[in-house]
């Protein structure tokens, strides 16, 4: 199996989901990262404002400004940077809404929550194969704790993405909420990314989530 064979059996799991239990699925993921982002207790926030298809966050994006600084994702080339999030909101490309830009660089945040479309055995993301994440993310000047958000729950065991890939901490589906803790291939993570998963494995009660067709 190769990530575009994968990337495509999600896209597909995506489209068919069950459109009337759509709005049960966002709230139990909003209230999965709401524990989360308490726990976190995050000062800087990368967060995503959802297209129609994934898991409606906005809530959860707009109660965490009470706490935190939020950023939005603005396109720039091939590439993104971050925006604080402030209205009113722009539809750009790809149907996906921006705050308007600043002009002032930021590249600090101890959050990023991202959306993905299936994730692999070592949990690094599949996406729409933009790679837009993939060219941030060396962008920025300390590696934040990364939380997947998925829409429907759509993994692989086997490890079909890339070394420049972004790897998540967390993934938050509507089933629950997993880390690299409870899967059983083997971690390509330095030593320091495995101490602090398996601390926060004890914060948050995880559950095996898996949902591998292949």
């Amino acid at each position: 199996m190769t990530k575009s064979d994968f990337r495509a059996y999600c896209l597909d799991q995506i489209k068919n989901a069950n459109a009337s239990t759509k709005n049960y699925r966002d709230e139990r993921v909003r209230m999965l990262l709401i524990k989360v982002l308490k726990h976190l207790k995050a000062k800087r926030i990368l967060a995503f404002w959802p297209m129609g298809f994934e898991a409606d966050i906005r809530k959860t994006i707009i109660a965490s400004r009470a706490m935190s600084e939020v950023y939005l994702p603005f396109m720039d080339g091939v590439s993104f940077k971050m925006v604080p999030l402030r209205y009113p909101l722009e539809r750009k490309a790809f149907g996906i809404y921006e705050p308007r830009d600043s002009y002032r660089k930021y590249n600090l945040i101890d959050v990023a929550i991202v959306p993905v479309v299936g994730v692999d055995g070592s949990l690094r993301r599949v996406g729409f194969g933009k790679g837009m994440y993939d060219r941030f993310f060396p962008t920025l000047k300390t590696k934040p704790f990364t939380i997947f958000i998925q829409s429907c729950a759509c993994r692989t065991m086997q490890n079909v993405c890339d070394d420049y890939d972004v790897q998540g901490d967390l993934v938050i589906t509507p089933h629950g909420v997993q880390s690299m803790r409870n899967t059983n291939v083997e971690r390509t993570t330095r030593r320091k990314r495995h101490r602090r998963c398996k601390r926060a494995s004890r914060i948050f009660n995880f559950k095996k989530d898996y949902r591998n067709p292949f």
